[in-house]
């Protein structure tokens, strides 16, 4: 036996297996890449402008022309037949105008709809992408590409592969956390670590009165549960002594050792009363409330305080959210959700200074036609759509790319899925063609051979 299994088989199963064997082999478990925690703080290629990312995705399809890209010719042209391209053969479509009006935000002047009156106010910190691409007019396999590049194959989402580049700042927090009170389109997956060992999936929170269950120690002595965890973890470890290359058991005992952390830090991330009211106020909060979008948007700022790597915020499920085919009115119910709470967002994020190494992101999986489908209704458009960042690295008050004159196809500057990646990896300073992983005999990247940094947004 060498060195390392003696003292394995002396330290035994201790809960605590990845410290202690940190320090019993004389590694520096503070050393990012060099402690035996899969999860320790790890090097960025270069430099980077963001800590962290707070990911959030709204389901179903936001309307572009109807939110951030304003087109005055569809208000001339509503009701007139016209082709609209974006991948439908040029057929000729009925044009529906916009039901809201659209007004200058801030300072930098950047149109936006009355859907978003809060969000208008805060356009001066947005760096708005009016010319993003998908490959897919089908929600579930366009929801699958925006969080994992894949529109096909199952592959490990965004969080995951961030949580594997940088690992994590705090170990007694998962390094990957959502937000999310039901699933959207393609599930589970879109925070699904895939391939990736396991500790690098997302962990699901649902708003409400215990937002993690079980998260109180059934006996109030923590010597007496770390005792009890410890006789199971000594089988773990033992099955695990002759099994070194099985990565999914080693997870499985990291997990449970972040598990048994989250006692001590989890409670407080979800426990508000410390808030102020002008913060309450700020997010839309009622005190005491633990539902809403406004809960989710004050918890991932509390999350990212507290050195949580990826922060994804759920709106809307694969029931219930903004695939409007049959009346566009209904935006206004989904909009009336976020609007206030992401503003409420950035702004807390603003005035604590967090905004500076902090990468907020908003993305939805595609837009929709400019023409009408259904009803009242836009149909699925993968042609192009909007989404924005905001935060470290980022020019703010800038409006990037541009679309035709109704909405139905890129005009300029073009960013598809993959380049959002890449320019997100950047943005923490990763190379997203040296961020990978391998796999069934090959090498795996987010980005898969695709994708260009969107430079020009830099700051």
């Amino acid at each position: 036996m060498d060195r390392r299994r003696v003292i394995q088989s002396l330290v035994g199963g201790s809960i605590l297996m990845p410290g202690l064997m940190s320090q019993l082999l004389g590694e520096d478990g503070g050393s990012a890449g060099t402690s035996s925690d899969p999860l320790a703080p790890k090097p960025s290629h270069f430099p980077a402008k963001a800590k962290r990312v707070i990911f959030i995705f709204s389901n179903g399809g936001v309307s572009h022309m109807d939110t951030f890209d304003h087109k005055p010719e569809l208000f001339r042209a509503d009701g007139k037949k016209k082709g609209v391209g974006g991948g439908l053969s040029n057929q000729e479509r009925v044009l529906l105008k916009p039901l809201w009006d659209f007004k200058p935000g801030g300072k930098c002047g950047t149109l936006v709809s009355d859907l978003f009156p809060h969000l208008r106010q805060c356009m001066d910190d947005i760096c708005l992408i009016k010319s993003m691409k998908s490959d897919d007019n089908e929600h579930y396999q366009a929801t699958l590409a925006i969080h994992t590049g894949s529109f096909f194959f199952s592959r490990p989402s965004i969080g995951s592969w961030i949580s594997f580049g940088l690992g994590t700042v705090n170990n007694n927090l998962p390094s990957f956390v959502v937000l999310a009170k039901e699933l959207p389109y393609a599930g589970t997956q879109v925070f699904a670590n895939d391939f990736l060992p396991a500790y690098h999936q997302g962990v699901r929170v649902v708003p409400g009165a215990e937002p993690i269950p079980n998260l109180d120690r059934r006996t109030s002595r923590r010597d007496i549960q770390q005792l009890e965890l410890e006789f199971a973890a000594s089988f773990n470890q033992r099955h695990l002594a002759d099994r070194s290359g099985e990565q999914e058991l080693a997870a499985r005992i990291r997990t449970f050792e972040t598990a048994f952390k989250m006692q001590s830090e989890a409670k407080e991330v979800f426990d508000l009363s410390g808030e102020s009211q002008d913060t309450l106020d700020l997010y839309g909060l009622k005190p005491g409330e633990s539902t809403g979008f406004g809960w989710k948007c004050l918890v991932a700022r509390r999350l990212a305080e507290r050195g949580v790597r990826f922060i994804e915020l759920i709106d809307g499920s694969s029931s219930k959210n903004w695939d409007q085919h049959g009346n566009m009115a209904e935006h206004a119910d989904h909009a009336k959700v976020i609007d206030q709470p992401i503003a409420g967002l950035l702004k807390d994020l603003k005035q604590r200074g967090m905004l500076d190494d902090t990468l907020v992101v908003w993305a939805t999986e595609f837009g929709r036609t400019p023409g009408v489908d259904g009803d009242k209704g836009r149909g699925h458009h993968s042609a192009c759509f909007s989404s924005w960042l905001a935060g470290a690295g980022v020019k703010p008050g800038i409006s990037y790319g541009a679309t035709d004159e109704t909405g139905a196809t890129v005009a300029e500057n073009k960013v598809h899925v993959h380049d959002f990646h890449a320019t997100i990896l950047h943005l923490l300073g990763i190379d997203h063609t040296k961020l990978t992983y391998r796999h069934g005999g090959r090498d795996y990247r987010l980005t898969d051979v695709h994708g260009n940094v969107v430079r020009e947004i830099l700051g």
